[in-house]
């Protein structure tokens, strides 16, 4: 399945001591004072950091779909896109989701169709091996039910040839199988103006008329295979599919005009200003062109705002630019804050107290807290005071159960004054949005409807979000380092144990949801745990750290790789090691009480020899999922603040006596 398997098995130990780099050929503090110092200038005015969130190219190539579906292209924007898309083609001619990963049919379709849109020649030799790669697959009609809608709306295909999802799913009574409150925050955002989309069948201008059917092993309208069989139940929904089609002439047009008007107000009410709908871009779009197909005019303040937020995300270079799935200040700040308070730690308590950028990163965290606004999570949790922080700059219907408990964290770290009042409202909030098996979802409680993964609009098994370890460890983390004060966590932390317990693999690793992967996990749930009474002797830290352990590299370091989430065989490994994840594993080892034993000090180490002049590192590889299997993300800070982390932890557990 999968190339240079025997590359990537590499389960290779910890270097012996005749051929390991030793910390004393470096000056330690002198690589920390550089890190810290560098990611200190990058920090904004405002007190925040935002760094580059990559994905891959599907996003860019929606971008140069847009802006053909609505008919206004920017001929250098989109020059510069295609430059971007050009340089990430793999060398079968396929476009991968990750670094190095297998090519991906669905992303492959969408960037053949944005570099044909851009002018290249179909003749053309990255085209025709992009080609060739696609109709290897079974062509364009195999593609997942995101690509085959935007196909529909190039005309590209058949509007059969796309799940049945009307406007009326809006009237849909709570306990309908089906129902937005049942699916996730950033499925209900995406779907919620795509039903407007396909309930009206929208047309894209296409002003070239570009089309490719040449991507077709059958031509669209003969293919009747649009929706394979997966299991039983998948058939059932598949059966109700049909029959909803059949009975759409029934519809009286009281109710779908009833229908659109409440799927317009939904989508309206959370548009979010510049920050966009769900602050996510692929939400964005839609309701971008959603207001449009309702006869919004193009300089109406609503579509001129919702364009500001899409374009907000670009990241515009002088050869090459790309669009960014969204933004991620409040998760960097909190992090670039945690790293720089481990480093300030070997200072006096009066000096950590002084530090201006911690100070002036407080404030805007603070300012940023959410509290009384509306959010989708008061459905299920209507008496539940806010508290939370979204990811994004602004996404005040979707605060973030993971960002809350990592940010309230930092705050309690810094022991900075005047951050009480936020630390406990943020804590509170937490303890609330449990689920009933003790765990934590990113954004939901109790998102757990696993059978809607069947229906054919959920071919990309992202529908849920569901609780996870890594989110909970995060949790369980806050509320033990509030709970010593404050015992009415007490009983909700517990629970979180208990959860974390019963999610710990036969090997002693975790699953890393939101992370790459089994090492993210496993370093998530180590440093959740380090904050509770929990001894270091208890099997959630012993078998954690032996599993550490037995998948170091012989360089040294940790790498991980996306497969592993395809692949539970490929857990803990990767082609290289990366510094970001070696910090990671040396973190979660050290909050097992490891920090003097020779596979910490050979991670730490690699991360050392691995640093640049600049004081920081250059990990090119993708960082984490958006959903396993089917979106990633490169977080370009993480190799940036957490192996400035791990050197800072390291120094102070070695002056501890």
């Amino acid at each position: 399945m999968f190339t240079d398997s025997t590359h990537y098995l590499d389960h290779s130990h910890a270097p012996s001591a005749s051929n390991a780099i030793h910390s004393n050929a470096f000056d330690l503090n002198k690589a920390i004072s550089q890190a810290q110092d560098t990611l200190l200038k990058l920090q904004d005015k405002n007190g925040y950091w935002v760094f580059e969130l990559e994905a891959d190219c599907t996003i860019p190539s929606e971008y140069i779909m847009m802006m053909h579906h609505i008919g206004e292209i920017d001929e250098v924007l989109q020059a510069k896109i295609a430059n971007y898309l050009r340089s990430r083609q793999s060398e079968d001619g396929s476009y991968p989701l990750f670094t190095g990963g297998i090519g991906d049919l669905s992303c492959s379709v969408k960037v053949y169709y944005a570099l044909k849109l851009a002018g290249d020649a179909p003749e053309a030799a990255h085209m025709t091996r992009l080609r060739n790669y696609i109709l290897s697959q079974g062509g364009a009609a195999k593609a997942n039910v995101f690509t085959r809608i935007a196909l529909a709306m190039f005309k590209q295909l058949p509007w059969r040839g796309v799940p049945y999802i009307p406007v009326e799913i809006m009237l849909f009574p709570k306990w309908f199988p089906f129902h937005l409150d049942k699916v996730s925050y950033w499925s209900r955002a995406v779907m919620v103006p795509l039903f407007i989309l396909c309930t009206l069948k929208a047309e894209a201008k296409n002003p070239l008329q570009v089309g490719i059917l040449e991507l077709f092993v059958t031509h669209p309208d003969q293919e009747r295979h649009y929706f394979p069989e997966r299991t039983v139940l998948n058939k059932i929904f598949l059966g109700l599919d049909q029959l909803g089609r059949l009975t759409r002439p029934l519809i009286p047009k009281a109710m779908h005009q009833r229908a659109i008007t409440k799927a317009h107000d939904w989508f309206v009410e959370r548009l979010n200003g510049e920050d966009g709908l769900g602050a996510i871009f692929p939400a964005m779009v839609n309701a971008y062109e959603a207001l449009l197909l309702l006869g919004y005019a193009p300089e109406h303040e609503r579509v001129v705002t919702a364009r500001k937020a899409i374009d907000k995300l670009l990241v515009v270079n002088e050869y090459d630019a790309y669009c960014q799935p969204c933004l991620s200040p409040v998760w960097d700040t909190a992090l670039a804050a945690l790293a720089l308070q481990e480093a300030d730690k070997a200072k006096a308590p009066e000096q950590r107290l002084a530090s201006p950028a911690l100070t002036r990163a407080y404030a805007w965290l603070k300012s940023t807290q959410l509290s009384d606004e509306p959010g989708d999570w008061r459905i299920t949790k209507p008496d539940l005071a806010g508290g939370g922080w979204a990811f994004q700059f602004a996404n005040p219907h979707y605060p973030d159960v993971d960002d809350t408990a990592i940010v309230g964290f930092a705050m309690a770290d810094s022991q900075l004054p005047e951050l009480d009042e936020s630390i406990h409202r943020a804590t509170r909030w937490i303890v609330g949005m449990q689920s009933a098996n003790g765990g934590y979802g990113a954004f939901d409680v109790d998102n757990t409807y696993y059978y809607l993964n069947e229906i054919p609009f959920a071919d990309h098994g992202a529908l849920l979000d569901p609780p996870t370890a890594d989110v909970s460890a995060r949790c369980a983390m806050l509320m033990a380092r509030v709970a010593q004060d404050h015992d009415e966590y007490l009983p909700a932390l517990e629970r979180a144990l208990a959860y974390l317990r019963s999610e710990q693999e036969a090997d002693g690793s975790w699953f890393g949801r939101w992370g790459t992967n089994y090492i993210y996990g496993t370093w998530s749930v180590l440093l959740g745990l380090e904050q509770t009474a929990l001894p270091k002797t208890d099997p959630l830290y012993t078998k954690a750290a032996q599993w550490l352990k037995s998948v170091q590299r012989a360089d040294g370091g940790w790498g991980e790789d996306n497969f592993s989430y395809h692949d539970l065989s490929y857990s803990g490994q990767y082609r290289f090691s990366t510094a970001f994840q070696t910090a990671w594993a040396v973190l979660a080892l050290m909050a097992a009480g490891e920090a003097r034993s020779p596979e910490v000090k050979a991670g730490i180490d690699f991360i050392l020899h691995h640093q640049q002049t600049d004081g920081l590192w250059n990990d090119k590889c993708f960082t984490a999922p958006g959903f396993p299997k089917v979106f990633y993300l490169k977080y370009h800070g993480y190799d940036k603040f957490f192996p400035l982390w791990a050197l800072a932890r390291y120094r102070n557990e070695l002056a501890k006596k």
